[in-house]
């Protein structure tokens, strides 16, 4: 899972969307609501298609709404959450899914690893077809277009990638949790970074060494494995942060 956040934050990071990336982890509350009321036979099929409509409709109407993208981002994120909560409470399922919010890394199957193998697959080679488009977008939009690239469709895409690989780790991550392993990997690697290679290398290193490091203290101190991952990319960062003046100049 961490290299999969350490690809993926590089652009999040990139082109501002902490705010959307966040959006999406509270809006897989309502998507887990949706999917246990329907009956839909898994709460995570139910999440899966709410956070992939979810992710479309934000990107779509902060493209054609006159608001800034901040507070359409915040409209729904705060609408989502709360109307996943208001299901919950309301069918008296949310200590059965208040699960959701921590997350439990250790719970993961043999099955559900190979599901984010071939996730984690699918993102590789989305991103040697995207990568250029994506990069040239988060430095201008104007040029891009001038390019001939759609940005409209390739934020879509992206939207959807973030929205998959949110929606397949939330259960082992934590709702409360998940939009730092998407900000903190690239934010420490922009620290200390001054090339595109550089920045995407260390972003990956940086989320699976947190991952590695966390889980094996997790192991130790008996303490949420989500959690103390966080914890520990969270000091990574504090400490490129530290070392940013020797780095970037």
């Amino acid at each position: 899972m961490t290299p999969l956040f350490g690809i993926l934050s590089t652009m999040v990071v990139s082109n501002r969307m902490a705010f959307f990336s966040d959006s999406l982890g509270h809006g897989a509350f309502t998507g887990i609501a949706l999917g246990a009321l329907l009956g839909v036979g898994s709460e995570i099929v139910g999440l899966l298609a709410f956070s992939i409509i979810f992710a479309l409709l934000i990107t779509y109407i902060k493209n054609r709404a006159h608001s800034g993208a901040d507070t359409v981002i915040g409209v729904f994120s705060s609408t989502a959450i709360a109307l996943g909560l208001m299901l919950m409470s309301a069918g008296g399922q949310f200590n059965k899914f208040s699960r959701f919010l921590i997350g439990d890394l250790l719970s993961i199957t043999r099955e559900e690893l190979f599901a984010l193998a071939a996730v984690f697959a699918a993102v590789i080679v989305a991103w040697i077809f995207l990568f250029n488009r994506l990069l040239i977008s988060s430095v201008n939009k104007t040029l891009a277009r001038s390019r001939g690239i759609k940005t409209q469709a390739v934020e879509a895409i992206f939207a959807v990638m973030l929205a998959v690989v949110v929606a397949l780790s939330i259960q082992w991550v934590g709702i409360l949790i998940i939009n730092a392993l998407l900000v903190l990997p690239a934010a420490a690697a922009r620290n200390v970074t001054n090339s595109v290679k550089s920045y995407h290398a260390l972003s990956v290193v940086f989320a699976l060494a947190s991952g590695l490091t966390g889980l094996f203290l997790a192991y130790e101190l008996n303490s949420a494995a989500g959690s103390t991952i966080v914890v520990v990319a969270a000091a990574i960062y504090f400490v490129t942060l530290i070392l940013k003046p020797r780095f970037v100049k």
